[in-house]
């Protein structure tokens, strides 16, 4: 089982950038893929991203593909969205999940463990 902590959210202006981190306890955090999904006000909760067990696949919306970079680093158990020229369309509570598959998917219903989340906001 792992436990995932999200942080990094804030509110920033459109075009700026944000780096959310998930934090996973637990030593098997390499058996996991991860995703990071969004959900927004009054929206349905939507993929966003997802990384391989290795860091060596990874997976995109297209709504921000060549916008957000997810990567990974086992070694400290944790995985990044660095994410760039922000719109206020990003804004939505940001969730990070743990699938035990090794191919990541963009289904939510394939994650087994869910993170609190954590808030970003891009005004305008």
């Amino acid at each position: 089982q792992v436990q995932l902590v999200e942080s990094g959210g804030g509110l920033v202006q459109a075009g700026g950038s944000l780096r959310l981190s998930c934090a996973a306890s637990g030593r098997t955090f390499r058996n996991y893929a991860v995703g990071w999904f969004r959900r927004a006000p009054g929206k349905e909760r939507e993929f966003v991203a997802a990384i391989s067990r290795s860091g060596g696949s990874t997976l995109y919306a297209d709504s921000v593909k060549g916008r957000f970079t997810i990567t990974r680093d086992n070694a400290k158990n944790t995985v990044s969205l660095q994410m760039n020229s922000l719109k206020p369309e990003d804004t939505a509570v940001y969730y990070c999940a743990g699938d035990l598959a090794i191919v990541p998917g963009s289904a939510a219903s394939s994650y087994g463990y869910w993170g609190q989340g954590t808030q970003v906001t891009v005004s305008s």
